[in-house]
């Protein structure tokens, strides 16, 4: 009997070969990332936090849910997810979604100043529901994204904690991350539903997203690299036929996660295969960064969730199962741990995003060793990261 580890792998390369010749070919067939040995080295005992890191890396926690920021009088929000940090002055940032349902949800703000200390937290976004992840803009704003049937995207501003705005010619779509390629002025956009789309949207006035068009990435149903068009969705409000149902061209995904851009290329996430997909945002070419059903041997990343990614050109995946890590994946195709939750095991971790010096990576465990949203517990380690 043939697994399906040991199908998928073969009908990948089958695939590859009926679609490409020459050079072409040859990426085709080379492997998504492997597991090999992370940059850093090996994880050591879990510290006084519960967080297993390499040697060089210490963690501290910087909020609990339902606590009382350190230094401020603000209580941090339950569940948090999503996130990510902007310079700020002489400091920094970083935007926290809050992942719960009922119009109880929303996103929150932690200030620093130049030497780590928390200054300030502020409420940024209230009202909303089920806050999953976003994206940071070019301009300084925390796109954050409600993943409901109706979900929309909400414009914060984390720097004056001014009232957010919602952005409905985003789409209304279960909304996961966003992520801003300022080169082709659009925004790529993650849906989370196991028949979920991958979409892009160009504002009409760049820095504005109050009005524009979206668009539905196109490709073959069952292919995993090809290059791939794109078609405008006629009806962003999703009603009465649901955006990932309106262009019969578009490809599904499942369960689309994270986002993030750099250099030119787009990278995103699928829990329902645990995947990374990768693509070009030049020539339109997509293919896998990672597939767990393509790893020789045990695969070191399941339950692929948010993304990140450092200046080196690392990726950075948090993990919602598995054994509760955050895995590099290297730009030579190495995936490996950076960092493991001990006794979270009923709990996700969320929110990976680095501060703008490289030295700090922030993350959450969304519902720390309680298991429950009320008891979400968000980090900061601090080493050196490769920059």
């Amino acid at each position: 009997m043939v697994d399906r580890r040991s199908f998928i792998r073969s009908a990948f390369v089958g695939a590859g070969v009926m679609a490409f010749s020459g050079t072409a070919l040859e990426v085709a067939m080379a492997a998504p990332a492997q597991p090999g040995t992370s940059p850093y080295g090996s994880l050591l005992a879990a510290d006084a936090n519960g967080v297993q890191l390499p040697s060089g890396f210490t963690s501290r926690i910087v909020a609990r849910s339902g606590q009382t920021v350190p230094g401020t009088s603000y209580v941090w929000h339950s569940a948090p997810d999503g996130g990510a940090c902007y310079a700020n002055g002489t400091g920094w940032m970083y935007v926290s979604n809050s992942e719960v349902g009922g119009g109880s949800g929303g996103a929150s703000v932690l200030r620093f100043n130049s030497s780590g200390t928390v200054t300030s937290a502020q409420r940024i976004l209230a009202g909303t529901s089920s806050n999953c992840a976003g994206g940071a803009t070019p301009w300084g704003s925390w796109l954050s994204c409600e993943e409901t049937s109706t979900g929309r995207v909400w414009e914060t501003y984390p720097a004056t904690g001014a009232s957010a705005v919602a952005r409905p010619a985003m789409g209304r779509f279960a909304h996961e991350a966003a992520a801003c390629d300022p080169v082709r002025q659009v925004i790529y956009l993650t849906e989370d539903d196991s028949s979920g789309c991958f979409y892009r949207f160009r504002p009409t006035t760049w820095g504005n997203l109050a009005s524009g068009t979206l668009e539905v990435l196109c490709a073959a149903a069952s292919a995993t690299s090809g290059t791939a068009t794109w078609q405008t969705v006629p009806d962003p409000d999703g009603s009465p036929t649901v955006t990932r149902n309106q262009v019969s061209a578009a490809k599904h995904f499942n369960g689309g996660e994270g986002v993030h851009y750099a250099n030119n290329t787009v990278w995103w996430t699928t829990k329902g295969d645990n995947r990374v997909w990768k693509l070009n945002c030049v020539t339109n070419a997509f293919e896998l960064t990672y597939d767990d059903s393509l790893v020789s041997g045990t695969a070191p990343l399941t339950g692929v969730d948010n993304i990140t990614g450092s200046s080196y050109g690392d990726l950075y995946v948090a993990e919602d199962g598995g054994n509760l890590e955050i895995c590099i994946i290297t730009p030579t195709e190495v995936v490996a741990p950076i960092l493991r939750l001990s006794g979270h095991g009923s709990s996700e971790i969320t929110g990976p995003a680095f501060s703008p010096s490289g030295n700090r990576l922030y993350f959450s465990s969304q519902r720390g060793t309680t298991g429950s949203s009320s008891g979400g517990i968000t980090f900061e380690v601090t080493g050196p990261f490769r920059t």
